[in-house]
C-alpha cells in the first residue's frame, strides 16, 4: 500500500505504539482487499458491546487504553448490552453490567463518545454526501452509503477502533465509485404502507441477493419513503443479505435517474416485488402458539416519531399480564419521550422504554432461558431474522399488530380481506 509521509511516521511509532499497531493491522486488511492506499475518515462508529466482544475483546480495549491510546477523529458507540438504569428490571446479571461499564470506561479513556446508539445518523452524527467514514454497525453503514451518499465499509469492532486511532481506513469497496454502482433492479409493484412493510421488502430482497458487493436499485416507488422507512429497509437488507448499499430512483442522492444509479452497465438481475410479496414475507414468520411472551419494537432503535406513534397506540390500554413489552431507543430520544409524556403513556400501559440498547445484544439467550421466553412479536424485520438464533420463535408483523399482541397477549390473525388489524396506517416519519 502507498503511504503518505504522515502514515510512514505513524507506522514508525512517532505517534505512539497504539497508532503504529493499528495502522499495521489496517495495512493487512487493505492488502487483503487490494487497496492501493488509505483514505482519511471524518468519524468512526464502533460496535463494541460485551455480547460481541466477550472477554478477549474487553481485554483488547483495556490494554489499548492502558497503553495511552487516543482517538484522532470523533468516535461514537453502538448500543450496549444493558440499560444501566433498568438492567435489574429486565433481569440481567450484575456481571454483565460490570463488564459493560469497563468497556465504556476504556473507550471513553481513548476519547470516544458513549452515545450507545444505532441511529447516530438520526440523532448524533448525520452523515454528509461524499464524506468517508469508518462505521461498523451494518444498519448505520447502509444508511450512510445509501440515504446520505457518504462512504463506508463494514468496519468490525477492532477495525473501527483502529480507524479511530489512525483517522483513516483502507480505500476499497464502497469508498470507490465503481463499487457503488447498482447491479440488481428491484421493481416495486406491491406498494409499502408502513415502515415495517419497507422492512419486509428488505427481507425479500436480502434473501434473494445475499452478496455484500451487489447493490440493489429500487424502481417504481410511488410515494416518497420517510427516514424511518429507509432506516427499516436498509437494516433488513443488511441483515438478510449482508448488503452495504442500495439506490432508490428519485429518492437517494446517487440515483436521481435509473441511468445514474447503474452507472452504465445493465443490471445483472431483476427482482419484482409483485402484489402479495409483502404478505408472503410476513407469513414466513409464523407463531408456534397463540400466546405471546414478548413484544419488542426498536431494531434499529426507535425514532421520536415512531415512539410517539406507539405511545398513542397504547393510550388507555394495558399490556397483558403474561406478556412483556420492550421499546428500545437511545438516550436522546428517551429524554425527549420523558419530556413529551410518551414514557408516561408507555409505562402506564405496562411497557418499558429501554435506552442505549438493542434487544438482540442484551444476552437474549440468557433471558430466553431465565424467563422461558419463546414467542417474540416484533415490527423489526432485522430483529426477526437475528433473534431465532437465540432460541426464540419470531413473529414479524406491522407495529399496530405488535401493540395489539402486547395488549391481548395473543397473535392476531388476518381479517377476511387478508389484512392484519390496522396495518394500513403509516407509522414514523
Amino acid at each position: 500500500m502507498k503511504l503518505t509521509c504522515e502514515e510512514k511516521a505513524m507506522l514508525a511509532g512517532e505517534m505512539g505504539s497504539a497508532a503504529a499497531t493499528a495502522l499495521a493491522r489496517q495495512m493487512e486488511v487493505g492488502t487483503f482487499f487490494r487497496a492501493e492506499d488509505f483514505v482519511p475518515v471524518q468519524t468512526v462508529h464502533a460496535m463494541a458491546d460485551i455480547e460481541a466482544l466477550a472477554d478477549p475483546g474487553l481485554r483488547f480495549l483495556e490494554e489499548t487504553a492502558a497503553a495511552g491510546a487516543r482517538f484522532r477523529v470523533p468516535v461514537t458507540t453502538n448500543p450496549r448490552s444493558v440499560d444501566f438504569a433498568l438492567w435489574r428490571d429486565v433481569g440481567q446479571d450484575e456481571d454483565t453490567v460490570a463488564r459493560e461499564r469497563r468497556i465504556v470506561k476504556a473507550l471513553t479513556a481513548m476519547g470516544a463518545l458513549p452515545c450507545n446508539t444505532c441511529i447516530n445518523y438520526q440523532t448524533v452524527d448525520p452523515p454528509r454526501f461524499g464524506e468517508h467514514l469508518g462505521w461498523g454497525d451494518t444498519g448505520t453503514v447502509i444508511f450512510a452509503n445509501s440515504v446520505a451518499g457518504a462512504r463506508s465499509n463494514f468496519e468490525a469492532g477492532p477495525a473501527a477502533v483502529w480507524a479511530g486511532l489512525t483517522g483513516r481506513v483502507p480505500r476499497y469497496g464502497f469508498h470507490l465509485p465503481e463499487k457503488r454502482r447498482g447491479t440488481v433492479r428491484v421493481m416495486v409493484e406491491d406498494p409499502p404502507k408502513s415502515n415495517s412493510d419497507w422492512g419486509a421488502i428488505g427481507c425479500v430482497v436480502g434473501r434473494r441477493v445475499d452478496d455484500y458487493w451487489r447493490v440493489p436499485v429500487f424502481e417504481g416507488i410511488r410515494e416518497r419513503p420517510s427516514t424511518d422507512d429507509l432506516k427499516h429497509l436498509g437494516a433488513a437488507l443488511a441483515s438478510y443479505g449482508s448488503l452495504a448499499m442500495f439506490h432508490m430512483v428519485g429518492v437517494t442522492p446517487e440515483a436521481r435517474t435509473a441511468e445514474e444509479a447503474y452507472g452504465g452497465p445493465e443490471p445483472e438481475e431483476t427482482i419484482v416485488i409483485s402484489p402479495g410479496t409483502l404478505r408472503a414475507a410476513y407469513d414466513s414468520f409464523q407463531p408456534e402458539k397463540d400466546a405471546v411472551d414478548l413484544v419488542v419494537c426498536g431494531t434499529p432503535q426507535l425514532s421520536l416519531f415512531e415512539l410517539q406513534s406507539i405511545a398513542e397506540l397504547l393510550r388507555g390500554r394495558r399490556v397483558h399480564p403474561d406478556t412483556t413489552l420492550y421499546l428500545t431507543t437511545n438516550y436522546q430520544i428517551k429524554a425527549l419521550a420523558d419530556r413529551m409524556g410518551y414514557t408516561e403513556l408507555v409505562e402506564e400501559a405496562g411497557g418499558r422504554i429501554l435506552a442505549g440498547v438493542c434487544f438482540y445484544i442484551m444476552n437474549a439467550r440468557v433471558l430466553q432461558e431465565r424467563f422461558s421466553y419463546r414467542t417474540l412479536v416484533t415490527n423489526s424485520a432485522k430483529l426477526a431474522n437475528i433473534i431465532s438464533g437465540y432460541g426464540y420463535n419470531p413473529v414479524f408483523r406491522p407495529v399496530e399488530t405488535c401493540i395489539d399482541a402486547a395488549v391481548t397477549g395473543r397473535v392476531a390473525s388476518r381479517d377476511g380481506d387478508g389484512n392484519f388489524p390496522c396495518d394500513a396506517s403509516p407509522v414514523g416519519r
